[in-house]
């Protein structure tokens, strides 16, 4: 089993990275909460992955941490209907403290906002996650520019998530609250308060 992969970051696009590897340029799905938090191509790169082997092919899936890994597998290996392609969709569209806290709240509404995902595909994520998301909560880097390092939120950071409330509270879209503040979250670090991380957010 494949579970991280290190190398050179060659090509990137927000669904798609190319790691190369002692001489092998090994193709990795990603989700846009992943690809965001990516260096530019040239840069070394660490991706926690989960290979998914079909009779027609192997598919390697990775993520900027352990946490959304596991979470990915879960989702796969225990909901209905929800296969990898749909998966990879669902935790682009919502980072991973949100998506969690949605499925702990019943929030069924913000889930079928998902593309893909309809009202009864949303209510299966709440039946079969609800008592198991937030299992596995880790801190893990990935290699920015110039060798810097950018701290990946927390599985469950209820920093990051009562940011996003408050931004929707300003009149945000959640989908554009949460995109602001997980870049906010990638500029100031995952110690940002939440305070700060909104500042960040509304200022862009």
């Amino acid at each position: 089993m494949i579970t991280s992969i290190q190398g050179l970051l060659t090509e990137c696009t927000p669904l798609r990275a190319v790691v190369e590897l002692n001489g092998f340029g090994y193709e990795v799905n990603i989700p846009v909460t992943t690809a965001e938090k990516l260096p530019a191509p040239g840069a070394q790169v660490k991706l926690h992955t989960l290979v998914i082997y079909r009779e027609d092919a192997q598919t390697l899936y990775g993520f900027a941490s352990p946490a959304e890994r596991d979470f990915f597998r879960l989702m796969i290996e225990t909901v209905s209907g929800v296969g990898p392609k749909l998966a990879l969709t669902i935790m682009s569209r919502m980072s991973l403290a949100v998506l969690e806290g949605a499925i702990r709240d019943g929030d069924v509404n913000s889930l079928s906002k998902c593309p893909g995902i309809g009202k009864k595909t949303a209510e299966r994520l709440v039946v079969e996650l609800r008592a198991k998301v937030g299992a596995s909560a880790g801190l893990s880097p990935v290699a920015g520019p110039a060798g810097s390092e950018a701290a990946v939120a927390p599985s469950g950071d209820t920093t990051l998530r009562d940011a996003i409330l408050a931004l929707t509270a300003l009149g945000y879209k959640q989908a554009d609250a949460d995109a602001a503040v997980r870049r906010a979250q990638i500029a100031l670090g995952a110690g940002a308060t939440t305070e700060k991380l909104i500042k960040r957010a509304l200022t862009g």
